[in-house]
C-alpha cells in the first residue's frame, strides 16, 4: 500500500508562470516525480519546498 495518493501533473493545461502546490511530507520523492513527469511532458519547471495554510509540500511552476 502506498502512503501517498497518485498524483496526475496537469503540466499541458498549464501556461508558462502558472503554478500548483502539492501537500506531501516526503518532499524530495514528489519533487522527483514533478520533475520526472514534467521530463515526460517535455515542460521545464522549478520546484520549491514550501507551506500553504500551515501544510508542508512542494510547489511547482512551469517555466518552458
Amino acid at each position: 500500500m502506498h502512503n501517498e495518493p497518485e498524483w496526475v501533473f496537469p503540466f499541458e493545461q498549464m501556461k508558462y508562470g502558472e503554478s500548483f502546490f502539492i501537500p506531501t511530507v516526503k518532499t524530495s520523492n514528489m519533487i522527483y516525480a514533478a520533475e520526472t513527469g514534467a521530463k515526460k511532458a517535455k515542460v521545464k519547471v522549478k520546484t520549491f519546498v514550501t507551506t500553504k495554510d500551515g501544510h508542508l509540500g512542494v510547489r511547482v511552476w512551469r517555466t518552458g
